[in-house]
C-alpha cells in the first residue's frame, strides 16, 4: 500500500484540529445555554418561594396589633393582678379562629401576662422573654419580626410583635408566633432545594434536611455572641455548625431578598444535567462535523467526474443555450405585449374614472359654488362685524367661514382620490365597509341631484377581502351610480339599497334598486366595451366592462337580476384575504330579492 502523502497528512491534521475547535466552541455554547436556562428556572423558583414566604407572614401581620385594642387585654395590662381567665380565653379564641400558632402578651418588663397557651405543657405565662429582640424593638418602634426557636417550646417560630399603648408610656407588647413548618414541609415534599436565612446568614427553613440551622458563611464572634444572648436558635450548635455555601459544590446557587428584612432566600440546581447535555451536543457538533467533511469530499470527487462528462457534452451545452437565448427573445416580447396590454387597461380603467366624474360634473360644480356663494357672505359679515366692534360674532363667522372651507376640502380630496390614475398592485387586505363609505362620501353630491337616497348596511366586524381598495371604490362607485341613475329615470322613489353580508368563502356585496330594469335582450351586451344604452351621450359605455375586468382580476363575481316589484339586484360576491372561510352563512338571494 502506497504510504500517504504528506500533503494529505497535513490536511487530515487540519481537519481533525477544526473538528476539535468546534466541538469546544459548541460545548462552551450549549454549556452557557444551559446555565442561562438554570439561572431563569432559578429565578423563578426564588420568586414564587418569596410570594409564599410573603402571604405566610403577612395574613397574620395585622393580629399582635388588634389584639392591643382588646377591652379585656387593656385592662389586664392596668391592671396586672386582676383575674385573668378572660383575657387567655380571648386569645384562646383568637387562635382557633386566626390560625396563628400562639399568642401572648407582655407587660412593659417583658413577661408573659396572658397566652393562648394558658393551662396547657408549656405554657407561656409567667415566662420572661425581655432578653428577645421583637421585645425591645416593639417597645421602641411600635413594631417588630423576628424569627427564632422558641425557648419554651423548643419550636421554631416568625414572631410578630406589636407595642400597646403610646411609645412616652407603653403598656405592653402583643406578639403572635407563625409557624412555618407547613412552609418547609411542602418543600421537603417536593424535594426542593430552597431555603430561608436570617439577616445574620443562618438558615431557618430549607427543603433539605441537612441545610438548617447552618450558616451560609462562616460566623464571626460579635455574631456568635448576639445568636447566643438572644438564644435565637437554643440547642443548635450554630456557631460549630459547617457553612453550607461551601459545601454545595456541583449546584448552581441564586438568591434574592426577602423585603423588608432583607433576609437572602436561596434556590439551589445541581448543574450535572447541564454539562451532561453540553457535551452530548459537542460531541453531536464533531460527529456532524466530520460527516459533513467526508460528504464534501465525496462531493468533490462526484464534480471531478462531472467535469469530465461536461466536457464530453460540450457542444450540446452550446445548442441548448442557442435554443434558451431564441426563447429569451420570445418571452421578452411576450412580456412587452403584455405590458402594453396592461397600459392599455389601466387608460380603459381611468377613462372610465373619468366618465363616472364627467357624469357627475355638474353637480360637483353646483356643490363648490353653494359653499363659494356662503363663505363670500361670511366673509362679508366678518367684516362687517369687525368695522362695527363686534369681535365675537366676527370670530363666529370666521369659524363658520373655516368649517365651509374644509368642508370644500373635503369633497375636493375625494374626488382627487377617486380620479387619480392608479396601476394594478397584488391584492391586498381590504376594508370593504371604508369602500363603501368613501364611495358614498364622492357620490353624495349626485345622489341629491338626481333626487335619490342610499341605504348602507354595514354590519360590524366583518373580515377583509382580497383586492385593491382604490379599484374596488371605483367598482362600488360605478355600481352605485349605474343604479341611482336607472331609479331617477323611471321616477322611483325608493332608497337605493346596499347591503354587505358574509357569504361561503367570502363577502356578498348586494345593490338593490326600483329602475326599470335590464331588458333580457341586452343582458349579454351591458358588460361589452363601448356599449351603452344612454341616448344623451353621457358616459364611454366602459363602466361595467371595467368592472368587471377588475372583479375578475381578484377572483370576484358580478351578476344581474331582475328584482320583484320592478328594479335590479346586483350581486358582487368577494373573496376573503388569504383564502380564510368566515364563519357566518350567507343568506339566500331569493330572500332579499323582494326586501
Amino acid at each position: 500500500m502506497t504510504p500517504p502523502r504528506p500533503r494529505h497528512l497535513l490536511r487530515l491534521a487540519a481537519l481533525v484540529a477544526a473538528m476539535a475547535a468546534l466541538a469546544l466552541l459548541v460545548l462552551d455554547g450549549a454549556r452557557q445555554a444551559g446555565l442561562a436556562r438554570l439561572d431563569a428556572d432559578l429565578q423563578n423558583r426564588l420568586t414564587l418561594t418569596r410570594h409564599a414566604v410573603t402571604a405566610q407572614i403577612e395574613r397574620y401581620r395585622y393580629l399582635p396589633a388588634l389584639i392591643g385594642q382588646d377591652a379585656r387585654i387593656l385592662s389586664l395590662l392596668d391592671r396586672p393582678g386582676d383575674d385573668r381567665s378572660a383575657a387567655n380565653a380571648y386569645l384562646k379564641a383568637t387562635r382557633a379562629l386566626s390560625g396563628v400558632d400562639q399568642i401572648y402578651v407582655l407587660d412593659p418588663q417583658g413577661r408573659a401576662l396572658a397566652a393562648s397557651n394558658a393551662g396547657e405543657p408549656g405554657s407561656f405565662v409567667g415566662q420572661d422573654y425581655a432578653f428577645r429582640p421583637y421585645f425591645r424593638q416593639a417597645l421602641t418602634r411600635g413594631a417588630a419580626r423576628y424569627y427564632a426557636v422558641g425557648v419554651t417550646t423548643g419550636i421554631p417560630g416568625y414572631f410578630l410583635a406589636s407595642r400597646i399603648g403610646s411609645a412616652e408610656a407603653p403598656l405592653g407588647v402583643a406578639v403572635a408566633k407563625v409557624d412555618m413548618g407547613g412552609l418547609q414541609a411542602t418543600w421537603a415534599s417536593a424535594d426542593q432545594s430552597v431555603a430561608l436565612a436570617d439577616a445574620a446568614g443562618v438558615v431557618f427553613l430549607a427543603g433539605q434536611p441537612d441545610w438548617l440551622f447552618r450558616p451560609l458563611d462562616p460566623l464571626d464572634d460579635a455574631t456568635a455572641r448576639q445568636l447566643d444572648g438572644e438564644q435565637r436558635y437554643a440547642g443548635q450548635a450554630v456557631p460549630t455548625a459547617a457553612p453550607l455555601r461551601a459545601a454545595l459544590t456541583g449546584l448552581r446557587l441564586a438568591e434574592v431578598p426577602l423585603q423588608p428584612d432583607g433576609w437572602p432566600i436561596l434556590a439551589a440546581e445541581p448543574l450535572a444535567p447541564v454539562e451532561r447535555q453540553a457535551q452530548l451536543l459537542a460531541l453531536l457538533a464533531g460527529l456532524s462535523g466530520l460527516l459533513v467533511s467526508a460528504l464534501a469530499v465525496g462531493w468533490r470527487q462526484r464534480r471531478q467526474l462531472i467535469r469530465v462528462r461536461l466536457n464530453q457534452n460540450a457542444e450540446l451545452e452550446r445548442r441548448v443555450a442557442e435554443r434558451t437565448e431564441a426563447l429569451a427573445h420570445e418571452i421578452d416580447q411576450r412580456r412587452r405585449a403584455q405590458d402594453e396590454l396592461r397600459e392599455a387597461h389601466e387608460s380603459l380603467v381611468h377613462a372610465a374614472k373619468l366618465a363616472v366624474l364627467g357624469r357627475m360634473s355638474t353637480t360637483i360644480v353646483h356643490e363648490v359654488s353653494q359653499p363659494l356663494s356662503a363663505l363670500d357672505s361670511t366673509l362679508a359679515a366678518a367684516e362687517l362685524h369687525l368695522g362695527a366692534g363686534r369681535e365675537a360674532r366676527a370670530v363666529a363667522s370666521l369659524a363658520a367661514a373655516r368649517a365651509l372651507l374644509m368642508r370644500m376640502q373635503k369633497m375636493v380630496r375625494n374626488l382627487k382620490s377617486f380620479g387619480a390614475r392608479q396601476r394594478a398592485d397584488p391584492p391586498e387586505a381590504v376594508d370593504m365597509a371604508r369602500v363603501l363609505t368613501a364611495g358614498a362620501e364622492v357620490l353624495a353630491p349626485r345622489l341629491r341631484d338626481l333626487g335619490q337616497r342610499l341605504a348602507l348596511t354595514l354590519p360590524p366586524g366583518l373580515p377583509a377581502v382580497s383586492g385593491q381598495a382604490v379599484r374596488l371604490e371605483q367598482v362600488v362607485i360605478n355600481l352605485i351610480l349605474n343604479a341611482a341613475e336607472a331609479a331617477a329615470g323611471a321616477g322611483a322613489r325608493a332608497p337605493v339599497r346596499v347591503a354587505l353580508e358574509p357569504a361561503p368563502g367570502g363577502l356578498r356585496l348586494t345593490i338593490l334598486d326600483r329602475g326599470a330594469g335590464i331588458d333580457p335582450a341586452l343582458q349579454d351586451r351591458i358588460q361589452e366595451p363601448f356599449f351603452t344604452t344612454r341616448v344623451t351621450g353621457e358616459g364611454l359605455g366602459l363602466g361595467l366592462s371595467i368592472t368587471r375586468g377588475i372583479l375578475d382580476q381578484i377572483g370576484a363575481t358580478l351578476a344581474f337580476h331582475p328584482r320583484p316589484g320592478g328594479g335590479t339586484v346586483t350581486v358582487v360576491d368577494l373573496p376573503l384575504y388569504h383564502d380564510a372561510a368566515h364563519p357566518a352563512a350567507a343568506p339566500r338571494l331569493d330572500d332579499r330579492l323582494a326586501g
